[in-house]
């Protein structure tokens, strides 16, 4: 018996759980609007609050491409509340650092999304969901079984082929393709055929005919 068919509930909760990330997501975009923030540039504000980090680093924190973290990091900086400066190491490399005005927009940013949403007491199960969250999103992230289960089984398939057969050996400056034709090339037609007896042969045995001819 699957586990999908021990957990009929599955999806429903699936279904839930993508339901309430958009309408909290709406909300917050909502709230944000008037700041002139988005809720993806409160994403990019927070992960650099803390430290400056490089725009490779930043993206990877963030879990989004880096083409499209960088638009909204251009964003900011055309706002003021971000710098983005060449590494000295490394002048490929982006410095990603929140300003006084960032650090502003952030603090307002927060205040505005708790705001948009009813205060949570705890006997409403807000802790335990959070930390029932928490872990729904870390088996997430962890490799999951059929991936792994893809690369085992890639693993076993390409141990047990058989190496492909290769051709005899060539000698030292004859090419190994060259080589092995010269062995499986079926003799000339010409080779089958009956050697034609010479000249004198076939003449002196039409002389050799009683009527000479």
């Amino acid at each position: 018996m699957s586990r999908d068919s021990e957990r009929p509930h599955l999806r429903d909760s699936y279904k839930l759980l993508t339901t309430a990330a958009r309408l909290i997501q709406r909300r917050q975009e909502q709230a944000l609007a008037p700041l002139g923030l988005t809720r993806a540039a409160v994403i990019a504000l927070e992960a650099v609050a803390s430290r400056p980090m490089n725009q490779e680093q930043l993206a990877a924190k963030v879990h989004v491409q880096g083409q499209t973290l960088g638009r909204v990091l251009a964003r900011l900086e055309s706002q003021g509340l971000v710098t983005r400066t060449r590494n000295a190491a490394d002048r490929r490399q982006l410095q990603v650092k929140l300003t006084q005005a960032g650090k502003a927009a952030l603090n307002a940013a927060r205040q505005a999304e708790v705001d948009a949403f009813p205060v949570a007491r705890d006997d409403d199960g807000w802790d335990a969901l959070q930390e029932q969250l928490t872990k729904f999103i870390a088996s997430f992230q962890a490799p999951q079984p059929v991936e792994q289960a893809r690369a085992r089984s890639s693993r076993q398939l390409l141990e047990s082929t058989p190496e492909r057969a290769q051709p005899p050996a060539s000698p030292p400056g004859q090419g190994h393709t060259t080589r092995w034709l010269a062995q499986v090339k079926p003799p000339h037609p010409d080779a089958e055929r009956v050697p034609t007896r010479p000249a004198q042969d076939q003449q002196a045995s039409t002389m050799d005919r009683p009527d000479g001819h």
